[in-house]
């Protein structure tokens, strides 16, 4: 088993024993607001928790409320890029791939490409790295977009899913712009 993959399976046992309550999670929102500044025509793109993941909803409502629009991810059939669907709370969710929640996808539906992506994390440390799930949808992602266009890349979760030491990296990770957690922000641009 890859060192990345142990650290992966400590982190998913330790982030499932963090009480969502220990946090004061609305800093993360007036954190996010003042550092990022996001203005109404932009797009943030955000996920829709899982399990334990860092609660977003909180985020999203702030967003919407001031007229920044707001998109979920949808995994696509053969590509490990996602692509973007406007979201609010009108448009129902669905089940995707994995039991992630994602917008149903119809004739409506309007595709976007974020200008601020909101990226889930089960760990953290001080050079601006994330551990994900492994898959690597998001570091797909973002190299694709950040090949196109200028896109911020945020991780938020508890402080407490912070390392004190260099999490592994490889060529392909995309290292996160900002990590926003109710006790701390860390700026890597």
């Amino acid at each position: 088993m890859s060192s990345k993959q142990t650290l992966r399976e400590e982190a998913i046992r330790f982030r499932n024993s963090i009480d969502p309550f220990s946090e004061d999670v609305d800093l993360v929102v007036s954190e996010f607001f003042e550092c990022l500044c996001p203005q109404a025509g932009q797009v943030v793109a955000l996920y829709w928790p899982k399990g334990k993941e860092f609660d977003t909803g909180p985020l999203i409502e702030a967003l919407l409320r001031n007229r920044v629009s707001c998109a979920l991810p949808v995994m696509q059939k053969d590509s490990k890029e996602l692509r973007f669907v406007r979201w609010d709370e009108s448009i129902p969710l669905i089940a995707g791939p994995f039991g992630i929640m994602q917008p149903e996808i119809n004739r409506d539906s309007v595709w976007v490409e974020p200008d601020i992506v909101v990226v889930p994390m089960l760990a953290f440390d001080r050079q601006g790295h994330r551990l994900g799930y492994g898959g690597g949808y998001y570091d797909a992602t973002l190299a694709a977009l950040r090949a196109r266009k200028p896109v911020q890349a945020v991780a938020i979760g508890y402080s407490t899913q912070a390392v004190l030491f260099n999490l592994p990296s490889e060529p392909h990770d995309q290292k996160m712009d900002w990590v926003i957690t109710p006790n701390r922000v860390q700026r890597h641009t």
